[in-house]
């Protein structure tokens, strides 16, 4: 999960998802990567327990407070107006009231990879991360450096019928083919990228992309969302590359699951 408050620090370091500044090698500017609450993980459902106080997600986005689309040369992120509590998440295991900055996705080279989390070792091709604050700290930025300050909620994506709800999306990504390029994207309601049922699992976590920060709870729907072939062929229409650099197409930008070292995964489900 990228944290865009972040970006000049991450860029000053070079990370990304190739062989010489992929996952593997964030340790070393990023130590905390080696920590003890890191994401993603794989799911065990047999392993993932069942809790009663696990309330339901309540989740209002207001498609008003959507601004723009933008390429981060990492994955393409779907900014909103953050200072108002018109797009929220609620309920679930957090407590408090947690605003949406931005959602974003990750996805693979090939219809059988791409998904950050995996349930019982099998990935998705796709995975959409909405992320969401805090409001008890004053800024998104104070917030992902608490152990509380963040919630994202995990939607997978496989490969079924094409999803009108998401073409959009994906009709936007025109304008943003290279690394820095943004332009506005208005009136989309969030809302309508979750699937039906909203039956979670839940675990502390991390963020997915340096600084790494140990400041996600974790909110993995079961049940995904479908696209189709062509769409997912949209997602790869991107590229990591800038203008004026060699060409470099942005797939694989996902990071490997990472221990459990101990957590507890939690279900809200029977």
């Amino acid at each position: 999960m990228f944290a865009s408050e972040q970006k000049s620090i991450n860029m000053s370091h070079g990370w990304g998802y190739g062989r010489s500044d992929g996952p593997d090698k964030w340790s070393k500017h990023f130590p905390i990567a080696n920590g003890p609450r890191q994401s993603p993980i794989n799911i065990i459902c047999g392993q993932a327990s069942y809790d009663s106080t696990l309330k339901p997600l309540k989740l209002k986005y207001d498609p008003s407070n959507c601004t723009d689309i933008l390429n981060n040369g990492y994955s393409f992120q779907v900014g909103f107006v953050d200072d108002t509590d018109s797009s929220t998440l609620t309920g679930g295991p957090i407590t408090g009231t947690y605003r949406l900055k931005q959602f974003h996705f990750h996805w693979g080279a090939s219809d059988y990879r791409g998904s950050e989390h995996t349930v019982n070792g099998i990935k998705f091709p796709c995975e959409l991360h909405l992320v969401h604050w805090n409001t008890k700290y004053l800024s998104f930025g104070e917030a992902a450096s608490h152990p509380d300050g963040l919630a994202v909620v995990g939607v997978f994506l496989k490969i079924g019928a094409e999803n009108p709800r998401l073409q959009k999306v994906l009709d936007a990504l025109e304008a943003i083919k290279s690394k820095g390029k943004q332009t506005t994207f208005s009136n989309f309601d969030a809302e309508t990228l979750l699937p039906n049922s909203l039956d979670y699992w839940t675990y502390n976590g991390s963020l997915t992309t340096p600084p790494l920060l140990e400041s996600v709870t974790w909110i993995v729907l079961k049940e995904s969302i479908s696209v189709s072939p062509t769409q997912m062929g949209q997602f790869r229409s991107l590229k990591f590359s800038g203008d004026g650099e060699a060409h470099c197409c942005m797939q694989d930008n996902y990071r490997p699951t990472q221990p459990l070292k101990g957590r507890t995964v939690r279900r809200s489900f029977k």
